[in-house]
C-alpha cells in the first residue's frame, strides 16, 4: 500500500515539533482552517477530531440554534455510514430513512416525494455525497423547500453540485473527514463548514465543552455573567472535539496536493466507467459526472452468483475490496427498531461492493481489474 504521508509531510511535521511550544489546538489549526476556507469557499471552518465528531456538531449546534424540539424529523439516507444517523439519535431528533438510487448512491428522488406526500413535519434533510458522487441537493430542495439541509462530504472533498456550488456549501453547513483512508489525511480528523456566523460561533463553543471563551461574543458574555470566572464560563453543552496542531500543519501539506489528487482519482475512474460499460449485463452502471471527486470503483452485480464470483477473483488476485459503506443501514443490529421499505439499499446489502481508489492507481492496477471483469 502506497503512503498518502510523503517524507515532504513527515519533514514538515518533524520541523514544526522540533520548534514550537504548543501542540494543542492553536494558531496551526486556526491557520488550517482559513486555507480550507478558501479552498472551499467559505467564510467559516472548524478543524476537529473526526468526520463523525463533524456530523456530531454540526447537528448539535442546528437543533440548538433553530430550537428544534425533540422528536423532530429529519430524512436520512439507509445507506451511509453509521454517524449519519447516530447524532440524529443523539440529539433527541427522529430518523426518516430514505431508500437510495443505484447511480450516484444519494436518494432515491421517488422515495423522497413518497416521503413528503406521507409527512409534513419534516424539519432537516442530512443529505450524504456517498463515495465521490454529488448528491443531487437541488432536486432535494425543490420536494421539499422549506426544510434546512446539512451535508456530510466525508468522502467526496472537492465534488460539485448542479449549478456549480461545492458539495458542503449548499445550505446550512458541510462535514468533511481526513481520516488516513480519504482524499487527503491528518490521519485523524475533520471540517465543520459554513456561511452562517451564528452557527460556526456556537459549534466554536460547542466544541471546547461549551466555553465562552471560544465565543466572538466573550466579552459580552463576560459581562452578563460578572459573578463567575470568564475563564470557566459555559453558555451550552459541549463536548471535547478539538484537534492538535500537529494534524493542522500535516492538513495545510496536504491540501496543497488536494485538487491535483482529485484529478487523478477522477481520471482513474474514467477509465473504471469505460471497463464497466463492456459488462453493462453483470452490474448496476454508476453515473459518470465531470463534477465529481471519485472515492473508490463500485461494483454492483446484477445477481448474487456475479457477486460471489466477483468477490473470488477479487481474493485470488490479492485485491483488497469492501462492502458498500454500511449496506442497508436498516439490517444493523442497533438500527432494528426503524423500518423503511428500501428495495435498492437491500442491493448494495446483498451484492454490492467496492474497491478503493487514489491518486496511486495507476494503468497496471486498471488493467488487472479489466482482466478480473473480462474473466466474469
Amino acid at each position: 500500500m502506497d503512503d498518502t504521508i510523503t517524507l515532504r509531510d513527515r519533514m514538515r511535521m518533524a520541523r514544526f515539533v522540533l520548534t514550537t511550544s504548543r501542540l494543542t489546538q492553536g494558531p496551526q489549526v486556526r491557520k488550517f482552517e482559513e486555507h480550507w476556507s478558501d479552498w472551499l469557499g467559505v467564510k467559516h471552518s472548524l478543524f476537529v477530531s473526526s468526520g463523525s465528531t463533524a456530523n456530531s456538531l454540526l447537528v448539535s449546534a442546528w437543533k440548538d440554534l433553530n430550537d428544534i424540539p425533540d422528536g423532530s424529523k429529519v430524512i436520512v439516507p439507509a445507506c451511509t455510514w453509521v454517524t449519519n444517523i447516530a447524532p440524529i439519535l443523539q440529539n433527541n431528533l427522529t430518523p426518516v430513512f430514505c431508500d437510495i438510487n443505484l447511480k450516484d448512491y444519494s436518494f432515491d428522488l421517488g422515495a423522497l416525494k413518497t416521503i413528503a406526500n406521507d409527512n409534513k413535519d419534516i424539519r432537516a434533510i442530512f443529505v450524504t455525497h456517498l463515495l465521490g458522487f454529488p448528491a443531487q441537493v437541488e432536486d432535494f430542495h425543490k420536494i421539499f423547500p422549506d426544510v434546512d439541509i446539512l451535508e456530510d462530504v466525508c468522502e467526496s472533498h472537492g465534488a460539485v453540485i448542479e449549478g456549480g456550488t461545492m458539495a458542503g456549501t449548499y445550505d446550512v453547513g458541510g462535514t468533511f473527514s481526513f481520516y488516513f483512508g480519504h482524499h487527503m489525511t491528518t490521519v485523524e480528523g475533520g471540517m465543520v463548514s459554513t456561511n452562517n456566523t451564528e452557527l460556526y460561533d456556537l459549534m466554536r463553543m460547542k466544541r471546547s465543552h461549551g466555553l465562552s471563551r471560544e465565543s466572538i461574543h466573550a466579552k459580552d458574555y463576560a459581562k452578563m455573567y460578572p459573578e463567575i470566572n470568564p475563564q470557566f464560563l459555559f453558555m451550552t453543552d459541549g463536548y471535547n472535539f478539538r484537534n492538535n496542531e500537529i494534524g493542522a500543519v500535516l492538513g495545510q501539506s496536504q491540501l496543497r496536493r488536494l485538487d491535483n489528487m482529485i484529478i487523478k482519482r477522477n481520471e482513474n475512474y474514467r477509465t473504471f466507467i469505460d471497463l464497466l460499460m463492456d459488462h453493462e449485463d453483470k452490474f448496476h452502471l454508476p453515473t459518470w459526472n465531470y463534477r465529481m471527486s471519485s472515492f473508490c470503483f463500485p461494483l454492483i452485480s446484477r445477481d448474487k452468483k456475479t457477486h460471489i464470483k466477483l468477490q473470488e477473483l477479487l481474493d485470488e488476485y490479492l485485491v483488497e475490496y469492501r462492502p458498500v459503506v454500511g449496506g442497508n443501514l436498516l439490517k444493523q443490529p442497533f438500527l432494528s427498531g426503524y423500518k423503511a421499505h428500501c428495495p435498492n439499499a437491500d442491493i448494495l446489502q446483498d451484492r454490492g461492493l467496492y474497491i478503493g481508489n487514489s491518486h496511486f492507481v495507476n494503468d497496471g492496477h486498471l488493467d488487472m481489474l479489466g482482466e478480473i471483469l473480462e474473466q466474469l
